[in-house]
């Protein structure tokens, strides 16, 4: 078993979870990325090249929509839906990325490696690649470049190598597997720009760090609009990158309660899910300890989700941090809930979302009745749904679209 390096960095975990679970040989690049990281917090230099990169390229600030149709349809709550889908890639992926990348620049690194899921961040990452004129492989697994031929042909467009994985259950777990075992073989010239809040230290808290800009812009956003902080944020959670960005301005302000929404697949108990914090336990693996999916024997559990970008059988440790000591709550939404939410932004708000985001959606639509009318929800809409709309039209029945 992979033993901790640095258990008794504080900085290195949230409570219990969190750490670094490596071999040795990537323990030298995971220093050198620790201080790098450290050092960027800091430099101006770097932070006025960052937030040039979010102003200037990724089209931020992201819009802060007030939606009136659904909040006068539900009742209850004001709704308000933080615009990611309208970055630049169409995700809040390329936050995290172009954060990374000036950081694999500052290393020396020359080729960028990356698992997805839903391809958004393989898109964010081979954007950025060709950006900055640097080699770019995307891990992908085989079932979810079927799902997601769109993203897949996007990312080559970009100049990316796409490869598919068929190991395991061809999905995300599989394609982040490959993705380490790449780096620790050519740890020299390669970085590993990891998509979402997991992995070994210093990822998680580099991801939320990059991510934080969604509620910090949201934080002054909602107090430019109604004066004060909102009552509740909604955001979907696989990995969690999206959702630590959301929460991260919030977490101080304990009247401000974090909902984490899960991908439930075919129901909780149905034994086709991704719901890792209704079902999973504590443990070990992509180089940390977290809450995982897994059977008896500890070994990490098969996961099913119409979701490409929901189907981690983990949560990323501060996630796991944040439920145990209750001060987020996270809960599951079926396929079917998700699709019929899919259906319902487009009708009432005219906006196509990502089916991932449909699944904070889908819980609102179930919050909102249930809070005063002078509350206020916001709801992070973490990517566009170009890409779903094919598997969606299929899972509705519809012939004749690909």
């Amino acid at each position: 078993m992979l033993k901790d390096k640095d258990t008794d960095k504080k900085d290195n975990r949230f409570g219990e979870f969190g750490g670094q679970y490596v071999p040795e040989t990537l323990m030298s690049e995971l220093e050198k990325l620790t201080k790098a990281f450290e050092d960027c917090k800091t430099d101006p230099a770097f932070q006025k090249e960052f937030h040039d990169l979010l102003n200037n390229y990724a089209n931020r600030p992201s819009l802060l929509y007030y939606a009136k149709n659904m909040t006068e349809d539900l009742g209850g709550a004001k709704i308000y839906l933080k615009r990611e889908d309208l970055n630049h890639t169409g995700a809040h992926k390329i936050n995290n990325v172009l954060g990374q990348v000036l950081l694999a620049k500052k290393l020396g690194k020359t080729r960028l490696i990356a698992e997805t899921g839903a391809g958004q961040h393989g898109v964010a990452t081979a954007t950025a690649a060709a950006l900055f004129g640097m080699d770019c492989e995307i891990f992908m697994g085989k079932e979810d470049t079927e799902r997601q031929r769109l993203n897949v042909y996007r990312m080559e467009l970009l100049g990316a190598k796409v490869r598919p994985i068929t190991s395991g259950q061809g999905l995300l777990k599989d394609a982040v597997n490959a993705a380490l075992q790449d780096w620790a073989a050519h740890p020299d010239d390669t970085y590993y720009l990891i998509g979402s809040a997991m992995g070994p230290a210093p990822y998680p808290a580099m991801v939320k760090e990059f991510q934080s800009v969604i509620s910090k812009e949201s934080k002054q956003q909602i107090m430019d609009v109604e004066g004060k902080l909102p009552d509740a944020i909604v955001a979907c959670v696989g990995g969690g990158s999206n959702a630590i960005g959301s929460f991260a301005e919030y977490i101080d302000d304990p009247s401000v309660k974090l909902y984490g929404v899960e991908a439930a697949g075919k129901g909780i108990h149905s034994g086709k899910t991704a719901a890792t914090m209704e079902l999973g336990t504590p443990g070990i693996f992509h180089g940390m300890k977290s809450v995982f999916l897994q059977n008896d024997e500890g070994q990490i559990d098969k996961v099913y989700t119409i979701s490409a970008g929901l189907d981690y059988p983990g949560i990323g440790p501060e996630h796991a941090a944040l439920a145990a000591s209750g001060r987020a709550k996270y809960v599951g939404i079926t396929d079917d809930e998700a699709v019929a939410a899919f259906e319902y932004i487009a009708k009432e708000e005219g906006i196509i979302a990502a089916i991932e985001s449909c699944h904070a959606v889908a819980y609102v639509q179930k919050l909102a009745p249930t809070m005063p009318k002078d509350s206020t929800i916001i709801c992070t809409l973490s990517g566009r749904g170009d890409k779903d709309v094919a598997s969606i039209a299929k899972y509705r029945g519809v012939k004749g679209i690909e």
